[in-house]
């Protein structure tokens, strides 16, 4: 048993998953690609800004050899289906600007892990854009794809590799890991680079500040669905919840928080806390 820092920061998923044969690694078993890379790029952003909002990527690492873009995020918010949509499609649309029709020169694959969980309760679920048929056949056109993967719902029944690797990234969250269960060499070699005592003073300032955030995120939450609710009485649980979060937002406004934490928090656009401000 060794004691490891939780993959759910942000800050640890990255000192992991930044190193590109582990990247390379994950995204073989994960996607079955095999891809080459120099290097991973953290928090990768394109400049001119695609879509009015400048989108981060987690980690994002292309392979201009056999043309594919790949892009891991980890982090969980309340419109992650339709957000991790809008990221995958930043990645093409940054490509169009420099190409002679629509057709990107390289394929983006997505992969998003929910280290907190997801709704709907599934260990792997995957958008995917090729055109099919009426038959259910696929034409070999449009090889983009987002996989979402949800490590607290893994089962006997997730097939490998995707079982080891949503395992070990579950049994981390709780700070400590079994490293004899484990056979894959790649994903033992994450455990070495999140040990406890391999994290560094900045990186353990960072974790803090993640938690912090998260502890933050919950009490608001607890906050508005209360909020919510209590309105709700009188005028209906849908509006009561809009309003509840609205006020939410303009306390948080009022207060001087960025207008990214508070997006983060009330699931809220940029366009609307402009306007309640």
């Amino acid at each position: 048993m060794i004691k490891v820092a939780s993959l759910r920061y942000g800050v640890i998923f990255k000192k992991a998953f930044s190193k590109p044969h582990i990247f390379t690694a994950f995204v073989k078993d994960i996607l079955g690609l095999e891809i080459e890379i120099e290097q991973v790029e953290s928090e990768k952003s394109f400049s001119p800004i695609i879509g009015h909002v400048d989108s981060r990527f987690d980690l994002f690492a292309e392979d201009k050899k056999n043309h594919l873009i790949i892009d891991i995020q980890h982090r969980r918010y309340q419109d992650h289906y339709d957000r991790f949509l809008h990221y995958h499609c930043v990645a093409l649309l940054e490509q169009i600007t420099s190409s002679g029709n629509y057709k990107p020169p390289m394929n983006v694959y997505t992969i998003v892990v929910l280290t907190s969980g997801d709704k709907h309760k599934t260990d792997v679920i995957i958008n995917d854009f090729r055109p099919r048929k009426l038959d259910d056949s696929y034409i070999p056109e449009t090889q983009h794809k987002i996989i979402y993967l949800c490590p607290k719902y893994v089962t006997d029944k997730t097939p490998e590799p995707y079982r080891e690797w949503l395992t070990a990234i579950n049994d981390s969250l709780d700070q400590q890991i079994e490293e004899t269960d484990y056979y894959n060499e790649t994903i033992q070699e994450v455990f070495s680079l999140i040990k406890e005592d391999r994290v560094s003073p900045q990186e353990a300032f960072r974790m803090k500040d993640e938690y912090s955030d998260e502890e933050y995120l919950r009490d608001e939450r607890k906050k508005m669905r209360k909020e919510g609710i209590e309105k709700g009485i009188e005028k209906g649980i849908e509006k009561g919840v809009e309003k509840g979060v609205e006020k939410s937002a303009k306390a948080m406004i009022k207060e001087g928080l960025d207008f990214a934490l508070i997006s983060k928090i009330t699931g809220l656009c940029e366009q609307e806390l402009q306007r309640l401000k």
